[in-house]
């Protein structure tokens, strides 16, 4: 082939000789009356095979690379794992705790909204219940009958706790003390008849009914049998010295609770006091303010702070998911990966080449050696032949795409030229060397 592209350049040269001898004497005057200088109307270059769409690959972040996943000249597709680098477990459980902090700043924030409602009908309940102690205080007849209902409660109470120390350190009759046994006589069969139900579901679980009502009743029957044990024990004169201790403090307690009912009977005869009367004033003031608070909805200070959380909480669950995603390279698009340049176990930083991804169903040539004379007469739209070193029999039409504004880095100066193939031969691949051949209309 380069054989041939000579022999071509040395008939073109021997045609402009002879052109030049034979009009020495007629050169064609051109309008301005000069001679015509030489026109070459083939431009030349050479150039190589690269795909349309192809990029070199990298991680984002540093690791220790735990699985190449392709190989050299493997077909992938858009969106497949090309290489995996280790720490996806603790990666994973960041992006876990990352989740239950959103649910619960997303609950945080949902339970503010819907608490304000509880909240206004809990401060209207407090308003109409200070307002309420406020009109009660004010009203003498209901004041006189609260007090009086306590002086009564009180005066029964001492009653009642004076007669029980009485029966504990009294005798009582044998008619009492009888009855008093067969009472525990009963109970007692009361209560074995409890524990023996009880006993044969004991081993069942705590949720099952029946138990659940066996154990009830034996409960209860082991109450009752007590008392009447207590009881029976009482009327013979068998309290022991800590039961009497207590029937007197009880005793005790009773006769207070009753001078505290006198002192305020005696105080409610007097009416309301200044002090109480403004002290529900006051509680009716600060209700009044928390229901109008609650009636315009949530506090804006704890709204700002509760979507603050929830935005921060977003932000963290974005980072360990993009964290995450780093780990792995994925392919950008559909093509076939080449140099792959790392291994298992190797440390990479980002930014580093990994391996390279070709779309190697789209070739073009882009020239390497076609200085600036030449570049100033293409055009976009020329038509080239093209062939290649490695395909001696292929001759295919190119069309010039693209022509670089800026010259190329190296020796000379050189201007990259992109042309598009008509047809893609099967046995083209990427960095054939090409050969371009452009002809020019005069």
């Amino acid at each position: 082939m380069r054989n041939t592209r000579a022999l071509l350049m040395i008939l073109i040269l021997s045609l402009i000789v002879l052109s030049a001898c034979s009009g020495a004497q007629e050169a064609t005057p051109t309008p301005d009356g000069s001679a015509d200088e030489a026109f070459n109307p083939v431009i030349s270059a050479t150039g190589r095979v690269v795909p349309v769409d192809w990029t070199a690959l990298s991680l984002p972040t540093a690791g220790v690379v735990e699985q190449v996943l392709v190989s050299d000249n493997q077909a992938v597709s858009a969106g497949d794992a090309l290489v995996r680098l280790q720490g996806k477990e603790q990666l994973q459980a960041a992006v876990t705790a990352a989740q239950v902090e959103l649910t619960s700043a997303e609950q945080a924030l949902q339970t503010l909204s819907e608490d304000v409602d509880l909240l206004a009908a809990q401060a209207l309940g407090e308003l109409e219940n200070a307002q309420q102690a406020l009109e009660d205080l004010q009203t003498p007849e209901i004041q006189e009958a609260l007090a009086l209902q306590q002086l009564a409660e009180a005066q029964k109470a001492v009653d009642t706790a004076d007669r029980h120390l009485r029966i504990l350190s009294s005798i009582a009759d044998q008619a009492d003390i009888d009855a008093a046994k067969a009472q525990v006589v009963l109970a007692k069969d009361v209560l074995d008849d409890a524990r023996e139900d009880y006993e044969k579901y004991a081993d069942k679980p705590e949720d099952n009914l029946t138990r659940a009502n066996l154990l009830a009743r034996f409960s209860a029957a082991q109450q009752s049998y007590d008392a009447a044990v207590r009881k029976l024990n009482a009327l013979q004169g068998t309290a022991n010295e800590v039961d009497i201790a207590v029937a007197e403090a009880d005793l005790a307690a009773a006769k207070a609770q009753l001078i505290r009912a006198e002192r305020e009977w005696a105080r409610v005869q007097d009416g309301p006091s200044e002090a109480e009367v403004a002290r529900l004033e006051a509680e009716i003031a600060a209700a009044e303010r928390d229901y109008a608070n609650l009636q315009n909805g949530p506090d804006p200070d704890e709204v700002a702070l509760a979507e603050a959380r929830l935005a921060n909480a977003q932000a963290q669950l974005d980072a360990a998911e993009a964290a995450l995603d780093d780990l792995e390279l994925r392919a950008p698009f559909n093509g076939r990966v080449s140099q792959i340049s790392i291994h298992a176990s190797e440390w990479v930083n980002p930014g580093q080449t990994v391996l390279l991804l070709a779309d190697m169903s789209k070739l073009q040539v882009e020239t390497t050696d076609l200085n600036e004379i030449d570049v100033a007469r293409l055009n976009l739209g020329d038509i080239a032949t093209i062939t290649f070193d490695a395909l001696p029999e292929a001759a295919i039409e190119g069309t010039v795409v693209q022509i670089s504004p800026k010259s190329a880095e190296g020796s000379g100066v050189n201007f990259p030229v992109t042309l598009e193939l008509s047809e893609l031969p099967p046995e083209l691949l990427w960095g054939m060397t090409a050969f371009v051949d452009v002809e020019l209309d005069r």
